[in-house]
């Protein structure tokens, strides 16, 4: 499994050559359904977790959301699979039906769990090898090859509280096969389908908010990419510094590194709440690999298959996630100290 992002339409650093010292390197992870074991990167797969260490849980509070009803996270996945079969039948005259009869029998079966009111097991979300990834890197002078992330399914208070762990992988010499799971999750979208990763290294360029007031104005100005003879879409002209924003900056989707998305509020400075160094984006966790505004960033490899009809897995949503209504949590890390606190940040 590989995927390929297609070439930039401009090459930015030929438009506006100050640009080119703010290159950064980021690794977009490229999840795709998969049945991960704990030797392989993955997003929602089983971990590489000693057996002899206890499962973490969070302690909670876990507030009561009386308008949502927490399902059990078999219950999440039998849902999905039931969808999926429904969306493959084929649609023609002789199946009118939504649903089998088994299927609809099992699917009413589904009832909502009692709300936990006592700790509660994290769920994995992301365990990254540093051998596929080689910009991972733990902070300080740590030996760790593998980062893992978990979180605790409920909102704390507007998105899952995640947990951390780095570690040697030569250290584990006997893996935990069975996890505890949470009895319930808040919501479906919290529960992450199990995914094999395909990373790719990739450049990326500051938001055009990051940017200076000179620079914005250069990329506000239509002028600057009719002069540099790029292929600008028309429908860009009325803001050009769009076009930077959606085609040539941050790439979309689940990443290691780069540069800190930002659209849902202004930028912000990210400091160490510890000793208030500026921190490095970590891991982007993502609800989309693409949407409608940067779908130029969708690989070649996916382009070419057919979409998938709804409810099934979607390849601009491969992990089944839906975070804040679509946005995306990013990890940051102090680069500093691996003891100091990492920071979440939604946009």
């Amino acid at each position: 499994m590989s995927r390929t992002t297609p070439p930039r339409p401009v090459d930015i650093t030929a438009v506006v050559p100050q640009l080119a010292p703010l290159a950064r390197p980021a690794t977009r992870l490229h999840p795709r359904p998969g049945t991960p074991s704990p030797h392989e990167s993955s997003i929602g797969g089983p971990l590489l977790w000693p057996a002899d260490e206890p499962w973490p849980q969070c302690e909670g509070p876990h507030e009561w959301d009386q308008l949502n009803e927490a399902l059990a996270p078999d219950d999440v996945r039998l849902q999905r699979r039931i969808r999926a079969a429904r969306a493959t039948r084929p649609d023609d005259s002789t199946w009118t039906a939504p649903y089998t009869i088994e299927e609809w029998m099992r699917y009413q079966r589904i009832e909502g769990g009692p709300w936990p009111e006592g700790p509660v097991a994290l769920l994995p979300v992301a365990q990254l090898y540093a051998r596929d990834i080689p910009s991972l890197r733990p902070p300080g002078q740590s030996e760790a090859d593998l980062l893992q992330v978990l979180w605790c399914p409920f909102d704390h208070p507007a998105h899952p509280e995640p947990a951390l762990f780095w570690r040697s992988s030569a250290d584990v010499t006997e893996t935990l096969t069975a996890p505890p799971e949470p009895p319930v999750i808040q919501f479906p979208g919290y529960l992450p389908e199990p995914c094999l990763l395909a990373p790719e290294q990739i450049t990326e360029y500051p938001n055009p908010m990051e940017l200076s007031s000179e620079l914005q104005r250069r990329l506000e100005d239509w002028r600057t990419w009719q002069a540099a003879g790029a292929a600008v879409a028309p429908s860009y002209e009325p803001t050009p510094r769009t076009f930077y924003r959606n085609e040539l900056s941050v790439a979309p989707g689940w990443k290691v590194g780069g540069w800190t998305r930002w659209g849902l509020t202004d930028p912000v400075p990210r400091l160490c709440p510890a000793c208030g160094t500026e921190m490095d984006p970590l891991l982007t966790i993502a609800s989309a690999e693409w949407n409608a505004v940067t779908l130029s960033w969708a690989p070649y490899e996916d382009q070419a298959r057919p979409t998938p009809p709804l409810p099934a897995p979607q390849p601009s949503n491969p992990t089944m996630l839906d975070l804040a209504r679509g946005y995306d949590l990013q990890l940051h890390l102090c680069p500093a100290s691996p003891d100091h606190p990492y920071t979440c940040l939604v946009q």
